[in-house]
Protein backbone atom coordinates (compact mmCIF):
# COMPACT_ATOMS: atom_id res chain seq x y z
CA UNK A 1 0.00 0.00 0.00
CA UNK A 2 2.88 2.34 0.75
CA UNK A 3 4.20 2.01 -2.77
CA UNK A 4 0.75 2.63 -4.26
CA UNK A 5 0.20 5.77 -2.16
CA UNK A 6 3.67 7.00 -3.12
CA UNK A 7 2.89 6.36 -6.76
CA UNK A 8 -0.16 8.64 -6.64
CA UNK A 9 1.44 11.05 -4.16
CA UNK A 10 -0.02 14.56 -4.35
CA UNK A 11 3.37 16.03 -3.56
CA UNK A 12 4.41 15.37 -7.15
CA UNK A 13 3.55 17.92 -9.84
CA UNK A 14 0.20 17.22 -11.48
CA UNK A 15 1.76 16.57 -14.87
CA UNK A 16 3.95 13.83 -13.39
CA UNK A 17 0.96 12.16 -11.74
CA UNK A 18 -1.00 12.34 -15.00
CA UNK A 19 1.99 10.90 -16.83
CA UNK A 20 2.12 7.92 -14.47
CA UNK A 21 -1.61 7.22 -14.73
CA UNK A 22 -1.73 7.66 -18.50
CA UNK A 23 1.31 5.42 -18.82
CA UNK A 24 -0.82 2.68 -17.28
CA UNK A 25 -3.76 3.68 -19.47
CA UNK A 26 -1.61 3.47 -22.59
CA UNK A 27 -0.26 0.17 -21.32
CA UNK A 28 -3.80 -1.22 -21.10
CA UNK A 29 -4.71 0.10 -24.54
CA UNK A 30 -1.45 -1.27 -25.98
CA UNK A 31 -2.25 -4.72 -24.64
CA UNK A 32 -5.82 -4.53 -25.92
CA UNK A 33 -5.09 -3.52 -29.48
CA UNK A 34 -2.05 -5.71 -29.98
CA UNK A 35 -3.78 -8.84 -28.67
CA UNK A 36 -5.89 -9.12 -31.80
CA UNK A 37 -3.52 -7.77 -34.47
CA UNK A 38 -1.34 -10.89 -34.99
CA UNK A 39 -4.21 -13.24 -35.85
CA UNK A 40 -6.74 -10.83 -37.41
CA UNK A 41 -6.08 -12.25 -40.88
CA UNK A 42 -6.47 -15.79 -39.52
CA UNK A 43 -9.75 -14.76 -37.85
CA UNK A 44 -10.99 -13.34 -41.15
CA UNK A 45 -10.03 -16.61 -42.84
CA UNK A 46 -12.42 -18.45 -40.49
CA UNK A 47 -15.34 -16.19 -41.39
CA UNK A 48 -15.61 -17.38 -44.99
CA UNK A 49 -14.19 -19.52 -47.77
CA UNK A 50 -11.67 -17.13 -49.33
CA UNK A 51 -8.97 -17.50 -51.95
CA UNK A 52 -5.50 -16.17 -51.11
CA UNK A 53 -6.17 -12.98 -53.07
CA UNK A 54 -9.56 -12.46 -51.44
CA UNK A 55 -8.08 -13.05 -47.98
CA UNK A 56 -5.31 -10.52 -48.58
CA UNK A 57 -7.78 -7.90 -49.82
CA UNK A 58 -10.27 -8.45 -46.99
CA UNK A 59 -7.44 -8.25 -44.47
CA UNK A 60 -6.28 -4.93 -45.92
CA UNK A 61 -9.82 -3.53 -46.00
CA UNK A 62 -10.69 -4.55 -42.43
CA UNK A 63 -7.38 -3.26 -41.08
CA UNK A 64 -7.90 0.03 -42.93
CA UNK A 65 -11.57 0.69 -42.20
CA UNK A 66 -10.97 1.88 -38.63
CA UNK A 67 -8.40 4.40 -39.74
CA UNK A 68 -10.41 5.65 -42.70
CA UNK A 69 -13.07 6.90 -40.28
CA UNK A 70 -10.38 8.28 -37.95
CA UNK A 71 -8.97 10.39 -40.77
CA UNK A 72 -12.22 12.33 -41.03
CA UNK A 73 -13.33 12.42 -37.41
CA UNK A 74 -10.04 13.19 -35.61
CA UNK A 75 -10.04 16.96 -36.38
CA UNK A 76 -13.61 17.12 -35.04
CA UNK A 77 -12.60 15.40 -31.79
CA UNK A 78 -9.55 17.67 -31.60
CA UNK A 79 -11.75 20.76 -31.88
CA UNK A 80 -14.06 19.41 -29.15
CA UNK A 81 -11.03 18.59 -26.98
CA UNK A 82 -9.92 22.23 -27.10
CA UNK A 83 -13.43 23.25 -25.97
CA UNK A 84 -14.29 20.53 -23.45
CA UNK A 85 -10.93 19.19 -22.30
CA UNK A 86 -8.77 16.17 -23.09
CA UNK A 87 -9.95 14.01 -20.19
CA UNK A 88 -13.48 13.70 -21.54
CA UNK A 89 -11.97 12.55 -24.85
CA UNK A 90 -10.01 9.86 -23.02
CA UNK A 91 -13.22 8.60 -21.41
CA UNK A 92 -15.15 8.67 -24.69
CA UNK A 93 -12.45 6.72 -26.51
CA UNK A 94 -11.83 4.06 -23.86
CA UNK A 95 -15.48 3.24 -23.17
CA UNK A 96 -16.58 3.34 -26.80
CA UNK A 97 -13.78 1.05 -27.97
CA UNK A 98 -14.35 -1.34 -25.06
CA UNK A 99 -17.93 -1.91 -26.23
CA UNK A 100 -17.23 -2.12 -29.97
CA UNK A 101 -14.24 -4.46 -29.73
CA UNK A 102 -16.07 -6.77 -27.32
CA UNK A 103 -18.87 -7.11 -29.87
CA UNK A 104 -16.29 -8.17 -32.50
CA UNK A 105 -16.05 -11.52 -30.69
CA UNK A 106 -19.59 -12.37 -31.81
CA UNK A 107 -19.49 -11.60 -35.56
CA UNK A 108 -20.65 -14.26 -37.99
CA UNK A 109 -19.24 -12.87 -41.25
CA UNK A 110 -16.70 -10.37 -42.57
CA UNK A 111 -19.35 -7.73 -43.22
CA UNK A 112 -20.25 -7.56 -39.52
CA UNK A 113 -16.55 -7.37 -38.62
CA UNK A 114 -16.03 -4.59 -41.17
CA UNK A 115 -18.95 -2.64 -39.66
CA UNK A 116 -17.55 -2.90 -36.13
CA UNK A 117 -14.05 -1.98 -37.26
CA UNK A 118 -15.56 1.10 -38.88
CA UNK A 119 -17.37 2.02 -35.64
CA UNK A 120 -14.10 1.53 -33.79
CA UNK A 121 -12.72 4.42 -35.79
CA UNK A 122 -15.46 6.69 -34.43
CA UNK A 123 -14.46 5.98 -30.83
CA UNK A 124 -10.70 5.84 -31.29
CA UNK A 125 -8.18 8.36 -30.00
CA UNK A 126 -7.19 7.36 -26.46
CA UNK A 127 -3.45 7.40 -27.10
CA UNK A 128 -3.49 10.61 -29.15
CA UNK A 129 -5.51 12.42 -26.47
CA UNK A 130 -3.17 11.12 -23.78
CA UNK A 131 -0.31 12.58 -25.81
CA UNK A 132 -2.15 15.88 -26.15
CA UNK A 133 -2.90 16.10 -22.43
CA UNK A 134 0.72 15.43 -21.51
CA UNK A 135 2.04 17.77 -24.22
CA UNK A 136 -0.11 20.65 -22.97
CA UNK A 137 0.58 20.19 -19.25
CA UNK A 138 4.30 19.33 -19.29
CA UNK A 139 7.02 22.02 -19.23
CA UNK A 140 8.44 22.44 -22.73
CA UNK A 141 11.95 21.47 -21.60
CA UNK A 142 10.60 18.14 -20.30
CA UNK A 143 8.24 17.34 -23.18
CA UNK A 144 10.61 15.09 -25.13
CA UNK A 145 11.35 12.85 -22.16
CA UNK A 146 7.68 12.86 -21.04
CA UNK A 147 6.26 11.90 -24.43
CA UNK A 148 8.99 9.31 -24.90
CA UNK A 149 8.13 7.80 -21.52
CA UNK A 150 4.40 7.85 -22.33
CA UNK A 151 5.11 5.97 -25.55
CA UNK A 152 6.75 3.15 -23.60
CA UNK A 153 3.41 2.49 -21.91
CA UNK A 154 1.70 1.76 -25.19
CA UNK A 155 4.70 -0.12 -26.53
CA UNK A 156 5.08 -2.20 -23.35
CA UNK A 157 1.45 -3.23 -23.69
CA UNK A 158 1.98 -3.93 -27.37
CA UNK A 159 4.95 -6.09 -26.39
CA UNK A 160 2.90 -8.30 -24.07
CA UNK A 161 -0.34 -8.22 -26.04
CA UNK A 162 0.63 -10.19 -29.17
CA UNK A 163 2.21 -13.02 -27.19
CA UNK A 164 -0.73 -13.12 -24.78
CA UNK A 165 -3.30 -12.85 -27.55
CA UNK A 166 -1.52 -15.43 -29.68
CA UNK A 167 -1.35 -17.90 -26.80
CA UNK A 168 -5.02 -17.39 -25.88
CA UNK A 169 -6.09 -17.67 -29.53
CA UNK A 170 -4.04 -20.85 -29.89
CA UNK A 171 -5.76 -22.47 -26.89
CA UNK A 172 -9.28 -20.99 -26.82
CA UNK A 173 -9.83 -19.68 -30.34
CA UNK A 174 -9.78 -16.27 -31.96
CA UNK A 175 -12.91 -14.83 -30.34
CA UNK A 176 -11.84 -14.82 -26.68
CA UNK A 177 -9.08 -12.18 -27.10
CA UNK A 178 -11.68 -9.69 -28.36
CA UNK A 179 -13.64 -10.10 -25.14
CA UNK A 180 -10.49 -9.71 -23.04
CA UNK A 181 -9.57 -6.59 -25.01
CA UNK A 182 -12.95 -5.08 -24.12
CA UNK A 183 -12.27 -5.68 -20.41
CA UNK A 184 -8.76 -4.21 -20.66
CA UNK A 185 -10.05 -1.05 -22.36
CA UNK A 186 -12.70 -0.68 -19.67
CA UNK A 187 -9.89 -0.72 -17.09
CA UNK A 188 -8.25 2.13 -19.04
CA UNK A 189 -11.57 3.99 -18.82
CA UNK A 190 -11.70 3.57 -15.03
CA UNK A 191 -8.07 4.69 -14.60
CA UNK A 192 -8.76 7.85 -16.58
CA UNK A 193 -12.03 8.54 -14.79
CA UNK A 194 -10.69 8.38 -11.25
CA UNK A 195 -7.00 9.28 -11.46
CA UNK A 196 -6.45 11.72 -14.35
CA UNK A 197 -6.95 15.37 -13.40
CA UNK A 198 -6.90 18.26 -15.81
CA UNK A 199 -7.02 21.96 -15.00
CA UNK A 200 -8.63 23.03 -18.21
CA UNK A 201 -9.71 26.47 -19.35
CA UNK A 202 -12.23 25.89 -22.13
CA UNK A 203 -12.13 27.85 -25.34
CA UNK A 204 -15.63 29.02 -26.22
CA UNK A 205 -16.90 27.95 -29.61
CA UNK A 206 -17.27 31.57 -30.72
CA UNK A 207 -13.64 32.24 -29.75
CA UNK A 208 -12.14 29.37 -31.73
CA UNK A 209 -10.35 30.57 -34.81
CA UNK A 210 -10.79 28.89 -38.18
CA UNK A 211 -8.37 26.27 -39.48
CA UNK A 212 -7.03 28.81 -42.00
CA UNK A 213 -6.37 31.34 -39.24
CA UNK A 214 -4.85 28.66 -37.03
CA UNK A 215 -2.31 27.45 -39.56
CA UNK A 216 -1.75 30.92 -40.96
CA UNK A 217 -0.65 32.11 -37.54
CA UNK A 218 1.85 29.33 -36.87
CA UNK A 219 5.45 30.50 -36.56
CA UNK A 220 6.91 27.24 -37.88
CA UNK A 221 4.15 25.97 -40.17
CA UNK A 222 6.71 24.29 -42.43
CA UNK A 223 7.80 22.10 -39.53
CA UNK A 224 4.20 21.29 -38.51
CA UNK A 225 3.08 20.33 -42.03
CA UNK A 226 6.32 18.43 -42.57
CA UNK A 227 5.63 16.39 -39.44
CA UNK A 228 2.07 15.70 -40.63
CA UNK A 229 3.48 14.14 -43.82
CA UNK A 230 6.19 12.32 -41.88
CA UNK A 231 3.58 10.87 -39.52
CA UNK A 232 1.48 9.66 -42.44
CA UNK A 233 4.38 7.89 -44.13
CA UNK A 234 5.63 6.36 -40.85
CA UNK A 235 2.22 4.84 -40.25
CA UNK A 236 1.82 3.70 -43.86
CA UNK A 237 5.20 1.99 -43.62
CA UNK A 238 4.56 0.27 -40.28
CA UNK A 239 1.03 -0.81 -41.13
CA UNK A 240 1.77 -2.11 -44.61
CA UNK A 241 3.19 -5.15 -42.81
CA UNK A 242 0.25 -5.84 -40.49
CA UNK A 243 -2.17 -7.57 -42.92
CA UNK A 244 0.46 -10.02 -44.13
CA UNK A 245 2.60 -10.56 -41.02
CA UNK A 246 0.86 -13.71 -39.76
CA UNK A 247 0.53 -15.00 -43.34
CA UNK A 248 4.26 -14.34 -43.95
CA UNK A 249 5.13 -16.17 -40.73
CA UNK A 250 2.93 -19.09 -41.82
CA UNK A 251 4.81 -19.19 -45.13
CA UNK A 252 8.22 -19.13 -43.40
CA UNK A 253 7.15 -21.90 -41.02
CA UNK A 254 5.65 -23.99 -43.80
CA UNK A 255 2.35 -24.17 -41.89
CA UNK A 256 1.96 -25.80 -38.50
CA UNK A 257 -0.28 -25.52 -35.46
CA UNK A 258 1.54 -22.73 -33.65
CA UNK A 259 1.37 -20.00 -36.30
CA UNK A 260 -0.78 -17.66 -34.15
CA UNK A 261 1.60 -17.90 -31.20
CA UNK A 262 4.76 -17.39 -33.29
CA UNK A 263 3.08 -14.49 -35.11
CA UNK A 264 2.42 -12.92 -31.73
CA UNK A 265 6.09 -13.18 -30.81
CA UNK A 266 7.19 -11.67 -34.13
CA UNK A 267 4.72 -8.81 -33.70
CA UNK A 268 5.93 -8.18 -30.14
CA UNK A 269 9.67 -8.21 -30.83
CA UNK A 270 9.97 -4.52 -31.90
CA UNK A 271 8.42 -3.41 -28.62
CA UNK A 272 11.36 -4.72 -26.61
CA UNK A 273 13.74 -2.31 -28.29
CA UNK A 274 11.25 0.57 -28.30
CA UNK A 275 10.57 0.33 -24.55
CA UNK A 276 14.26 0.67 -23.80
CA UNK A 277 15.12 3.29 -26.40
CA UNK A 278 12.14 5.71 -26.51
CA UNK A 279 12.75 7.62 -23.23
CA UNK A 280 16.47 7.80 -23.99
CA UNK A 281 15.85 9.17 -27.47
CA UNK A 282 13.38 11.67 -25.98
CA UNK A 283 15.92 12.95 -23.47
CA UNK A 284 18.65 13.02 -26.12
CA UNK A 285 16.37 14.94 -28.46
CA UNK A 286 15.77 17.56 -25.76
CA UNK A 287 19.55 18.07 -25.66
CA UNK A 288 20.75 17.79 -29.26
CA UNK A 289 17.59 18.49 -31.24
CA UNK A 290 14.53 16.35 -31.95
CA UNK A 291 15.03 16.70 -35.71
CA UNK A 292 18.32 14.80 -35.60
CA UNK A 293 16.71 11.86 -33.78
CA UNK A 294 13.88 11.69 -36.33
CA UNK A 295 16.24 11.68 -39.33
CA UNK A 296 18.44 8.98 -37.77
CA UNK A 297 15.34 6.86 -37.11
CA UNK A 298 14.11 7.18 -40.69
CA UNK A 299 17.50 6.25 -42.10
CA UNK A 300 17.69 3.18 -39.86
CA UNK A 301 14.15 2.17 -40.87
CA UNK A 302 15.09 2.33 -44.56
CA UNK A 303 18.07 0.07 -43.94
CA UNK A 304 16.29 -2.50 -41.76
CA UNK A 305 13.10 -3.04 -43.79
CA UNK A 306 15.03 -3.90 -46.94
CA UNK A 307 16.47 -7.29 -45.84
CA UNK A 308 13.19 -8.45 -44.27
CA UNK A 309 11.93 -9.32 -47.74
CA UNK A 310 14.77 -11.83 -48.19
CA UNK A 311 14.72 -13.77 -44.89
CA UNK A 312 14.63 -17.56 -45.12
CA UNK A 313 13.44 -18.34 -41.59
CA UNK A 314 11.44 -16.78 -38.80
CA UNK A 315 14.50 -16.22 -36.57
CA UNK A 316 16.07 -13.85 -39.09
CA UNK A 317 12.77 -11.99 -39.24
CA UNK A 318 12.69 -11.68 -35.44
CA UNK A 319 16.19 -10.19 -35.36
CA UNK A 320 15.36 -7.58 -37.97
CA UNK A 321 12.06 -6.76 -36.27
CA UNK A 322 14.02 -5.98 -33.10
CA UNK A 323 15.99 -3.35 -35.01
CA UNK A 324 12.69 -1.98 -36.35
CA UNK A 325 11.78 -1.33 -32.72
CA UNK A 326 14.85 0.87 -32.31
CA UNK A 327 13.85 2.96 -35.33
CA UNK A 328 10.26 3.19 -34.04
CA UNK A 329 11.54 4.65 -30.76
CA UNK A 330 13.16 7.48 -32.71
CA UNK A 331 10.12 8.32 -34.82
CA UNK A 332 6.53 8.93 -33.67
CA UNK A 333 7.36 10.05 -30.09
CA UNK A 334 9.86 12.54 -31.47
CA UNK A 335 7.48 13.72 -34.19
CA UNK A 336 4.87 14.44 -31.53
CA UNK A 337 7.47 16.24 -29.44
CA UNK A 338 8.45 18.46 -32.36
CA UNK A 339 4.78 19.26 -33.02
CA UNK A 340 4.18 20.06 -29.34
CA UNK A 341 7.17 22.39 -29.20
CA UNK A 342 5.93 24.31 -32.24
CA UNK A 343 2.20 24.50 -31.36
CA UNK A 344 0.36 27.27 -29.48
CA UNK A 345 -1.04 25.93 -26.21
CA UNK A 346 -4.65 26.95 -26.88
CA UNK A 347 -4.76 25.02 -30.18
CA UNK A 348 -2.63 21.99 -29.39
CA UNK A 349 -5.66 19.68 -29.33
CA UNK A 350 -6.69 20.70 -32.83
CA UNK A 351 -3.18 20.38 -34.20
CA UNK A 352 -2.78 16.95 -32.65
CA UNK A 353 -6.20 16.09 -34.08
CA UNK A 354 -5.01 17.00 -37.57
CA UNK A 355 -1.84 15.01 -36.98
CA UNK A 356 -3.97 12.02 -35.99
CA UNK A 357 -5.86 12.43 -39.27
CA UNK A 358 -2.61 12.14 -41.19
CA UNK A 359 -1.69 9.21 -38.97
CA UNK A 360 -5.02 7.60 -39.83
CA UNK A 361 -4.51 8.20 -43.55
CA UNK A 362 -1.21 6.34 -43.23
CA UNK A 363 -2.98 3.58 -41.34
CA UNK A 364 -5.50 3.32 -44.18
CA UNK A 365 -3.07 3.36 -47.09
CA UNK A 366 -0.50 1.10 -45.41
CA UNK A 367 -2.62 -2.07 -45.09
CA UNK A 368 -4.17 -1.53 -48.53
CA UNK A 369 -0.70 -1.06 -50.02
CA UNK A 370 0.62 -4.14 -48.24
CA UNK A 371 -2.28 -6.38 -49.21
CA UNK A 372 -2.26 -5.13 -52.80
CA UNK A 373 1.48 -5.59 -53.29
CA UNK A 374 1.48 -9.01 -51.60
CA UNK A 375 -1.36 -10.17 -53.86
CA UNK A 376 0.52 -9.10 -56.98
CA UNK A 377 4.16 -9.77 -56.09
CA UNK A 378 4.30 -11.85 -52.91
CA UNK A 379 4.95 -11.08 -49.26
CA UNK A 380 8.64 -10.20 -49.65
CA UNK A 381 7.81 -7.32 -51.99
CA UNK A 382 5.89 -5.57 -49.19
CA UNK A 383 9.10 -5.06 -47.22
CA UNK A 384 10.90 -3.68 -50.28
CA UNK A 385 8.15 -1.12 -50.90
CA UNK A 386 8.16 -0.19 -47.21
CA UNK A 387 11.89 0.45 -47.36
CA UNK A 388 11.35 2.76 -50.33
CA UNK A 389 8.68 4.64 -48.36
CA UNK A 390 11.08 5.16 -45.45
CA UNK A 391 13.74 6.58 -47.79
CA UNK A 392 11.18 8.97 -49.29
CA UNK A 393 10.19 10.02 -45.78
CA UNK A 394 13.82 10.70 -44.87
CA UNK A 395 14.18 13.04 -47.85
CA UNK A 396 10.94 14.88 -47.03
CA UNK A 397 11.77 15.25 -43.31
CA UNK A 398 15.25 16.55 -44.15
CA UNK A 399 13.77 19.33 -46.28
CA UNK A 400 10.94 20.33 -43.93
CA UNK A 401 12.83 20.38 -40.64
CA UNK A 402 15.92 22.34 -41.54
CA UNK A 403 15.12 24.75 -38.71
CA UNK A 404 15.66 22.72 -35.53
CA UNK A 405 13.35 22.95 -32.53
Amino acid sequence: MGRISNFFSKTKPQWKRNLQVLWFGNFMVGIGFSMITPFMSLYIDELGNFSKTQLNLWSGLIFSSTFLVMAFISPIWGRIADRRGRKVMLLRAALGMAIVISLSAFVQNVYQLLLLRTLQGVFSGFISNANTLIATTTPKEESGRALGTLTTGNVSGALIGPMLGGAIAQIYGYRIPFMITGVVLFIAFLLSLFFVHEKFTPVEKKDQISARELFGGLKNKKVIFGMFITTMIIQASNNSINPILSLYVRQLLGGGDNVAFISGIVAAIPGIATVVAAPRFGALGDKIGTQKIILAGLLLAFLVYLPQGFVTNVYQLMLLRFVVGISDAALLPQVQTLIAKNSPHESTGRIFGYNQSFQAIGNVTGPLLGSGISSAFGYGAVFLSTSALELTNFIIATKTTKKDD
